[in-house]
């Protein structure tokens, strides 16, 4: 049996966890995932956990999963990705004693105790909510005595994993740019930002630079998956910036990544921010470079709920023949997503058409509204980034699952004027880019595949009036929340 190289790309995302086999090509070989298990936790209006214990098991679960699907694969290395504002808190063993999500907002009732919240925005590229990782450590340290007596450090989600595959605690610097505790522009921790939070720089981990060698992959851990024991653990980053590193961007360039949520973001030589502050800035997995971002929010989730609805029991594609064949366009939706510069979330939404109920609406006119309202709120942002930064080429590379739609590709090219791009594998595009750190990592070169496929703009007047319309319908959502 002759062995193909391969390396094992573990990928914590909000809802589920993911564990893909890659070679170095970004040919993926297999994929396991399972739903990630949170609790509430009654302490708090708005808080959930997760037992970082149970989450361990299933990435092994899902690693013996793949690894036999795919016989033939020699795992050279393995890294790792995850939901970016994520935390698991560690006490003086390492020991895990909870896990934080990105949507745990344990610390919304302390957002207060920041003074001047444009300093932090200044240090840190992003406005501080509580959906950032300094505020769920102040929700434990001022709720849950017990726990916080025993912390010793913390570390994000895909350090942490990285951790129980190595033994070696650190955090990586796109990660870091998450806590409201790192300063993104000088790449170092910052004592000014934990004085304003209470909380001690003896908390905070070295920090290491994604691509490097972290160190061998445990004997234990690779003897219970069954591979070499010479494989090394290489230091990933945070989700949506090893998604961008899949479509090999350069430096100017715009990328949409399009998953549960949907960052769009701009590549920078320079820490960028917006005198508005309605943009979150941080640092890229790509050394002196930065991702200068808005989120669309809960976009992908969205869709993936309607077609839970409409079509529970068909395929994508009999979505995508009857969007195509859809010609009445008079239904429209605000369905939750995320604008920059509104300055509260919308929290009711739903659906306007006509009444009485026209014979003419149909199942499909309901999904073509929500990628209406998903494709008009990716472009708001995109041209929010493009006001502050500028955007000149005139294309935009792609990448995630919920791209695979070719509606919603058409839709973003005919509402910004440009060129949607997607490279070959952009559907995984997490393990494509966990591949394309560890070729880096171990001086490989893959020869990914180059192929690019291009969407190009199309009635671009008619989408303009189209986009208008979603717009007062935004607002008419908006004026009711």
């Amino acid at each position: 049996m002759v062995k193909q190289d391969a390396y094992i790309i573990a990928d914590i995302g909000t809802g589920n966890v993911r564990v893909a086999i890659a070679t170095p090509g970004g040919q993926v070989l297999g994929v396991s995932r399972e739903d990630i298990r949170y609790e509430k936790d009654p302490l708090y209006p708005d808080a959930l956990h997760f037992d970082p214990d149970a989450l361990w098991q299933q990435i092994l679960r899902l690693a013996k999963q793949t690894l036999a699907t795919a016989p033939h694969a020699e795992i050279r290395a393995i890294t790792a990705t995850s939901q970016r504002e994520g935390i698991v808190l560690l006490d003086a063993k390492g020991k895990a004693l909870t896990g934080l999500p990105n949507i745990d907002h344990r610390g919304r009732e302390w957002e207060p105790i920041l003074s001047d919240k444009s300093r932090v925005y200044q240090l840190t590229g992003r406005y501080p909510t509580s959906l950032f990782s300094a505020f769920k450590l102040v929700g434990i340290r001022e709720r849950k005595p017990a726990i916080w007596e025993q912390t010793a450090t913390f570390l994000s989600i895909s350090d942490w994993v990285e951790y129980q595959f190595s033994g070696i605690a650190k955090y990586e610097h796109s990660q870091a740019s998450e806590t409201l505790l790192f300063d993104v522009a000088q790449q170092q921790w910052s004592d000014e930002l934990c004085a304003m939070f209470g909380l001690q720089a003896s908390l905070l981990p070295s920090l290491r630079t994604s691509a490097s060698i972290l160190g061998p992959v445990r004997p234990e851990v690779a003897g219970d998956l069954g591979i070499a024991p010479a494989a090394i653990v290489i230091v990933g980053g945070g989700d949506t910036q090893l998604a961008i590193k899949s479509t090999r961007p350069a430096v100017d360039d715009m990328v949409i990544v399009s998953g549960t949520t949907t960052p769009i973001v701009k590549l920078t030589g320079e820490y960028t921010l917006d005198t508005e502050e309605r943009t979150w800035t941080s640092r890229d997995i790509v050394q002196e470079r930065f991702v200068f971002e808005a989120n669309a929010g809960v976009t992908g989730l969205n869709y993936q709920r309607l077609k839970e609805i409409f079509y529970p029991n068909e395929g994508y594609d009999v979505i995508e023949k009857e969007l195509a064949d859809n010609r009445h366009t008079f239904c429209m939706a605000s369905l939750g997503s995320l604008l920059a510069d509104e300055e509260v979330s919308l929290t009711r939404g739903g659906f306007i058409f006509p009444a009485p109920v026209s014979h003419l609406l149909t199942r499909g006119s309901f999904v073509w509204a929500t990628m209406v309202d998903i494709a008009c709120s990716i472009v708001k942002n995109y041209k929010i980034l493009a006001e502050v930064a500028g955007h000149q080429p005139d294309y935009i590379w792609g990448c995630g699952g919920g791209l695979q739609s070719l509606t919603l590709r058409q839709l973003i090219a005919n509402l910004t004027g440009k060129k949607v791009q997607m490279r070959t594998g952009f559907q995984q595009s997490s393990a494509v880019g966990g591949a394309l750190i560890c070729n880096e990592a171990l001086g490989i070169d893959g020869q990914m595949d180059a192929a690019i496929e291009t969407v190009h703009p199309q009635e671009e007047a008619h989408y303009a009036a189209i986009y208008a319309e979603w717009e007062k319908t935004r607002d008419y959502f908006r004026n009711m929340n």
